[in-house]
């Protein structure tokens, strides 16, 4: 299909909704002979109902045989695995001597798992949805039933002189939470993590999202510093093909700005190449998570619940781990990450998504000044989010360009039913899809869609535009 074409489809069904009623870094360093970098990259897969799988991860540890353990992390640092939502981040990257590994080991400590509850959401109103946390103290207590995981590679990790290459790493939360008989968490986590040795052109090394502070920015040079984990710094390039969401460029930024950036780190430099940018705060503050609750559910938005799952910077007083209710001033910024800016006018995103196009399951982010305990929203950042589940069969359409999909994630319980996928012009197929079309043939292993929820103008009902959807392996 022509990209043209399909968007302008989509800007039709979108003005006559509108006018219906408008309603995981390291500090670049030299090279040292004899070493290599190697970079973390993290996911997961999702269990409904949990919002939060959270665990310090103490230590990641690579060796060859029985030689001794090499740490490959900076430190420790607390991971929220339900965060990822079946999307790759950034979670380490560091310098360690060349050769050979075969086994990772990795230490865990201090779990807490979240959940959501939620009742009755077809009653008008809908019930807001609560949080319920599991902790160490809590009864039944989060607990770990291995604190250490000894994960041998199929392919070993081979880190050449002067080189960059990655561990893809991946808690599958499915198969880690235990359940009793009638499908309820127990508290017990037995850690699975599936662990793989990835390069910086393989597809899984591609970063969906790193969201960090700016601190430096050379417009001249077009690059810009910005802050990783353990406060390491990581250089930004961007190009002309670098997408820039909401119309901002690099002469935007300043040493108050946080952002989202996708793409690769780069093989020798180490740097990060950037694809897509978006500027989510102008204020040094930021918060993301996933709405839960639009009051009211219809027309124009007053509020909404955002079940916050991280905020930068941290210690700030606003609580991640909890529902925070949204004011909204009218006031706000809207923009869509990833919209494709060299086909879309960047005014223009605001009619896929403004105050009335907010939707339970949706994937947002605030930005704005914090002071006193409260933050006044100036941007509100719709972005991607993963979802595992399984194809409703005969669903796919080739004409429409769209399929039925069962999450059974957390957004799967906000959405209260399947959900219509929309497959475009930019959607990558993976693990033997090549296209809609392979799924007329009703595959039933699960399928991975990651991609961004809409609110259908006319339904009122939650939409999925897909950038990547997968078969997995059953």
């Amino acid at each position: 299909m022509n990209p043209r074409k399909w968007l302008n489809a989509l800007f039709a069904s979108a003005l006559v909704a509108f006018a219906a009623g408008c309603g995981g870094g390291t500090a670049i360093q030299q090279v040292q002979p004899q070493s290599g970098s190697v970079f973390i990259s993290g996911g997961d897969a999702p269990l409904a109902g949990v919002v939060t799988c959270s665990m310090t991860v103490v230590g990641i540890q690579v060796a060859q045989g029985s030689g001794t353990p090499i740490t490959i992390t900076g430190g420790s640092q607390q991971v929220d695995f339900a965060r990822l939502n079946g999307m790759h981040t950034l979670l380490d990257f560091n310098q360690i001597p060349a050769g050979s590994y075969d086994t990772v080991i990795v230490t865990l400590a201090n779990p807490e798992i979240g959940y959501l509850n939620v009742t009755n959401p077809q009653t008008n109103p809908p019930t807001r949805p609560t949080i319920s946390t599991l902790t160490g103290t809590t009864n039944p207590p989060a607990t770990l039933m291995n604190s250490t995981v000894t994960v041998p590679l199929a392919n070993p990790l081979v880190v050449a002189s002067g080189d960059v290459i990655g561990l893809g790493f991946e808690f599958s939360i499915v198969k880690s939470l235990a359940v009793d008989g009638n499908g309820q968490i127990t508290g017990a986590i037995n850690p699975t993590i599936n662990i793989h040795a990835v390069t910086p052109s393989d597809a899984d090394a591609y970063i969906d999202e790193f969201i960090a502070g700016v601190t430096t920015v050379n417009t001249t040079g077009g690059t810009f510093t910005i802050q990783g984990p353990h406060g390491h710094a990581f250089t930004v390039n961007t190009n002309g093909q670098t997408e820039w969401e909401g119309g901002d460029t690099i002469n935007s930024l300043t040493n108050t700005s946080i952002v989202a950036i996708s793409g690769t780190l780069d093989r020798t430099a180490g740097t990060f190449d950037a694809d897509t940018v978006a500027v989510l705060s102008q204020n040094s503050f930021y918060a993301g998570g996933l709405i839960t609750y639009v009051d009211p559910p219809t027309g124009t938005a007053n509020d909404f619940d955002l079940y916050v799952r991280d905020v930068l910077p941290s210690g700030t007083g606003f609580t991640s781990g909890q529902i925070s209710t949204i004011d909204l001033l009218g006031t706000e910024k809207y923009l869509v990450y990833w919209m494709h800016n060299a086909f879309v006018n960047p005014k223009w995103s605001n009619i896929f998504f403004n105050s009335s196009l907010l939707v339970p399951g949706q994937h947002v982010s605030i930005g704005g000044p914090f002071t006193n305990g409260t933050v006044t929203v100036k941007r509100v950042v719709l972005r991607h989010e993963g979802h595992t589940g399984t194809l409703v069969a005969n669903s796919a359409n080739t004409g429409t360009s769209t399929f039925q999909f069962n999450s059974n994630g957390l957004a799967g319980l906000l959405f209260n039913g399947p959900v219509t996928v929309y497959v475009t012009p930019f959607t990558t197929f993976g693990g033997g899809l090549t296209g809609l079309q392979s799924l007329t043939s009703n595959p039933t292993n699960p399928l991975r869609v990651v991609g961004v929820v809409l609110k259908d103008p006319i339904s009122g009902q939650p939409v999925f535009v897909a950038r990547n959807v997968t078969e997995l392996a059953d």
